[in-house]
């Protein structure tokens, strides 16, 4: 199946992640993912939520929003109270960055993730992990080049994709169009020791099968093992520059 931009069903779309995007963040990263951008930020806060406090450990937390004109219509700005998918989605990021992250090794401080839509065309939340990993990363790093922290204290890379089934065909990384008429529509957060830290899976039309459900998954692994190589390309980058 050749789909509307060219690809093939299981090609991802062209990503690019640019770290140290910020000048002023500890650690940030925007990715492109086809026309999806997503800017992610990692900012250090010396304290922990009153649940941690006394216990040595450290959080990481996360906030996800859409700029007005990500989307075809102007989409309004959470100003006041966080709507229902975006709490959903932040709480997504921040369990997929915990699950690589050696907490207890980063004392009792707090890691704020921003992840901020700069434009949207289907996938933002699995471009925000993913960008999200490498900013953080960044951030880690900084702290180890200050002294504050004696060595990365992350387990594992993660990263995530979204997997479908559009007019009876399985597709990797769907844009917009194709998540809008999916039947069956998957977000996968793994890591890179081959673990699945999320499945989300949808049967928006008729119910799918166990069969349906291993060979997605399989698709996903192959993209996401490809994300692995692009964020390692993008923190090679920060070494080198």
């Amino acid at each position: 199946m050749k789909r509307a931009d060219g690809r093939a069903w299981d090609e991802l779309r062209p990503v690019r992640i640019t770290p140290g995007f910020q000048s002023f963040a500890e650690g940030s990263a925007l990715i492109e993912l086809g026309k999806t951008r997503v800017l992610c930020t990692v900012s250090v806060d010396e304290r922990v939520p009153s649940f941690l406090r006394g216990q040595g450990g450290g959080w990481i937390t996360a906030e996800y929003a859409m700029l007005p004109r990500s989307t075809v219509t102007r989409t309004p700005r959470e100003s006041s109270r966080v709507g229902g998918r975006s709490q959903e989605i932040q709480r997504l990021i921040g369990r997929s960055l915990r699950a690589v992250a050696d907490l207890n090794a980063l004392g009792e401080r707090t890691l704020i993730i921003d992840c901020d839509v700069l434009q949207a065309d289907g996938g933002t939340r699995t471009a925000a992990i993913t960008g999200a990993y490498v900013a953080l990363h960044q951030a880690l790093q900084t702290m180890v080049n200050m002294g504050v922290l004696s060595s990365i204290p992350l387990r594992s890379t993660v990263a995530a994709t979204s997997i479908g089934i559009v007019h009876g065909y399985q597709l990797l990384d769907l844009c917009y169009d194709e998540d809008f008429n999916a039947a069956v529509d998957f977000n996968v957060v793994m890591t890179s020791k081959g673990e699945f830290v999320e499945i989300q899976g949808t049967a928006e039309t008729k119910p799918f099968t166990k069969e349906a459900v291993d060979s997605l998954l399989a698709l996903a692994e192959k993209g996401i093992k490809q994300l692995f190589q692009i964020q390692q390309a993008a923190l090679e980058v920060l070494k080198t520059g």
